[in-house]
């Protein structure tokens, strides 16, 4: 049986890391500003760090956290309560891109998990209008 992305990148310990680093440049870098605001509008950044380790060990074939918490791993259902934009979804990419790099991860498994995450950002990419915003900014969201 082959190893899992997340064994591939370290497990757990590696993944917390992960995680913990990307939120670290979303609170401190410019391209994570707006997507604090739509933490804010959400369920808010006290829980999202945990929130994100559970759902990515499950996602990169690990144990299924969220799941066993929450009963379903649909992202959009996940996020339906939030309007994100394109805008909001390759700043989350680039972050995430970065603190992968940051960290030294590299090889095809990296390149696997960067382009599911890809293809997963731009499904939650929503109608901004259904929110009452104008579908090409989201600076305000």
């Amino acid at each position: 049986m082959a190893a899992s992305i997340l064994d591939q990148l370290g497990g757990e310990p590696a993944l917390r890391d992960l995680v913990n680093h990307f939120y670290d440049l979303v609170e401190s870098d410019p391209r994570g500003e707006n997507l604090m605001r739509l933490h804010f509008r959400g369920h808010g950044l006290s829980h999202v760090r945990e929130a994100q380790f559970d759902f990515l060990s499950g996602f990169l074939g690990g144990r299924r956290y969220y799941e066993e918490k929450h009963g379903s791993m649909e992202v959009r259902l996940m996020h339906a309560h939030v309007p994100i934009a394109l805008e909001d979804a390759e700043s989350w990419l680039e972050l995430m891109n970065q603190a992968i790099d940051d960290l030294g991860h590299h090889g095809p498994h990296v390149e696997k998990m960067r382009a599911a995450f890809r293809r997963v950002a731009l499904i939650l990419v929503n109608d901004l209008r259904e929110w009452g915003l104008p579908a090409e900014d989201s600076a305000g969201a």
